[in-house]
């Protein structure tokens, strides 16, 4: 009972009982207690069962214990507050993704979801497949060696994505064990090869993952996205190099089609370089900075505790984007205006950013050009008009990122700003709606006052800067780009942004007309 209910209470001090865990104290556990109008727990040990209650973390029965038939393990059932999360609905989406990671990381174990079952008969061998579908170029590199396992394939997508995992728990930002597995790849290539390859040359197109158990496990924050035990390389990188070399000459099929990607890469950047190098004397003649950037103090990556609060928003033109230049924080917020439409970039090679001033521009004031580790606002935020136009340029901009940076929409650095649509005030009260539902219930709310006003924002240029404020302050509706399996985005682009107009026609006239 202690457990979900005081702090610094929990079964995972005595390393005999939990050799790898994550959390400590059981923080998690006792949040969501405080945060739930209802929440009961059950446990069921040697055939004895205890009960308690709770209602917004305090306990409302009496415990006792009582016998059972259930096996040994733990029930939970809670109900969160309604007060403080009014309007709460589960997103699906994100507890299948975290359900499954808990089955490839478990494997045999079955979880069942409102009658879905996750089971991974193979860990991470099975997320590798799932991820890539048929996309990868050469099977499946599956290794377990003691307290690691990994996998690994290319496919012919641009940049590097992965799956990190500590203790059973994701690493959404990576951290120390990932940066000793991305060089344990390159030194097991080099070696294998007999060569001196460049890390992006082995890494392009690569999707990984790797899992590791450590018994003190240090994360940078209380949030454990990211490890930092900077004791790890000296053991995992040699680790990842030996185990890769031996794959390698274990599995000959497999490393032909990995040498000839690698030279792939290669040749493709050295055809680059050329491109790059014309673009960027180009760029020279027009301006010494980046066009239409006004940047913030602060950025990704600085010794700066706000660099993490960095946010740049990408907006269709200086109309659009004039209100938010003004209402921004300067220290942390970014605009960068786009002059017109992008290109449309589906289906072109790399060089089509650097032969496009706008897409170039763009790359440039990511700081992306030469490493997605030099992302300099943690938040990238499309901000467009709710009309065709803005959608499309929303459009065109996805594709950008999912074409040629598709890892910053996978680690969740896209988001779309949401802006009201409709303004409904009278002579007391002002209320911004951001659907049609909301506006009439203004309406209905507010109609009896003096100087009773209804607005239509057709473009983000028509919000005041004095307005603008708040809807990009500590309230902003930011909702994140996100993509369930890799696999699905070819072909999500080729419907959406492909050359199959008719299909296309027919599918809007069918569904959405």
């Amino acid at each position: 009972m202690e457990c979900v209910s005081i702090i610094n209470t929990g079964a995972k001090y005595n390393d005999e009982v939990f050799q790898f865990s994550v959390g400590l104290n059981g923080v998690g556990t006792k949040a969501v207690n405080a945060l739930s109008d209802q929440f009961e727990v059950t446990s069921f040990r040697e055939k004895k069962s205890l009960f308690a209650q709770f209602k917004s973390g305090e306990l409302k029965n009496d415990p006792a214990t009582n016998d059972t038939n259930e096996s040994n393990g733990t029930k939970i059932r809670f109900t969160p507050d309604s007060k403080l999360f009014p309007n709460y609905c589960y997103d699906l989406g994100t507890i299948r993704k975290q359900l499954w990671n808990y089955a490839y990381l478990n494997r045999k174990l079955t979880i069942t979801l409102n009658g879905e079952k996750f089971k991974s008969e193979n860990g991470l061998l099975d997320l590798l497949k799932e991820e890539v579908s048929e996309a990868n170029l050469y099977d499946i590199v599956h290794c377990q060696n003691g307290q690691l396992e990994m996998a690994l394939t290319h496919t012919e997508h641009y940049g590097e994505e992965y799956f990190s995992y500590v203790n059973g728990h994701h690493t959404n930002d990576g951290g120390t064990h990932l940066s000793a597995f991305r060089e344990g790849i390159l030194k097991g290539a080099n070696q294998f090869f007999n060569a001196s390859f460049d890390g992006p040359d082995v890494r392009d197109g690569l999707v990984g993952a790797v899992a590791i158990k450590v018994q003190e496990p240090i994360f940078e924050s209380q949030t454990k996205n990211k490890l930092g035990n900077s004791e790890l390389r000296s053991w995992l990188m040699p680790l990842v190099r030996d185990t890769i070399v031996d794959f390698l000459y274990k599995h000959p099929e497999v490393a032909e089609p990995l040498k000839q990607k690698i030279q792939t890469n290669e040749r493709i950047r050295k055809e680059l370089n050329n491109v790059k190098k014309a673009a960027r004397e180009n760029a020279k003649k027009s301006a010494l900075t980046i066009p239409n950037l006004k940047d913030c103090k602060f950025h990704l990556g600085d010794k700066s505790e706000r660099g993490d609060e960095s946010t740049v928003f990408i907006t269709e033109g200086m109309s659009a984007g004039g209100s938010m230049i003004s209402s921004r924080d300067v220290y942390t917020q970014a605009v960068f205006c786009l002059k017109g439409k992008p290109l449309n970039c589906y289906g072109q090679g790399k060089e089509a950013i650097y032969k496009n001033l706008e897409l170039y521009n763009v790359m440039k004031a990511l700081g992306i050009e030469d490493s997605l580790e030099d992302l300099r606002y943690n938040k990238v935020v499309i901000a467009t008009d709710a009309d065709v136009d803005g959608l499309h340029i929303r459009n065109l901009l996805l594709t950008f990122f999912l074409q040629f940076y598709e890892p910053l929409v996978l680690q969740g650095n896209i988001y779309i700003l949401e802006t009201p649509l409709f303004r409904v005030r009278n002579q007391k009260t002002t209320q911004y709606c951001y659907s049609e539902t909301e506006k009439d219930e203004a309406f209905e709310k507010l109609q009896k006052g003096t100087h009773f006003e209804v607005t239509r924002f057709k473009g983000l240029g028509e919000i005041s800067p004095k307005e603008f404020g708040q809807f990009i302050g500590k309230n902003m509706r930011a909702v994140p780009v996100g993509v369930e399996h890799t696999h699905e985005v070819p072909e999500l682009l080729n419907f959406y942004m492909g050359t199959n107009t008719a299909e296309r026609r027919r599918y809007i006239m069918e569904n959405l007309v």
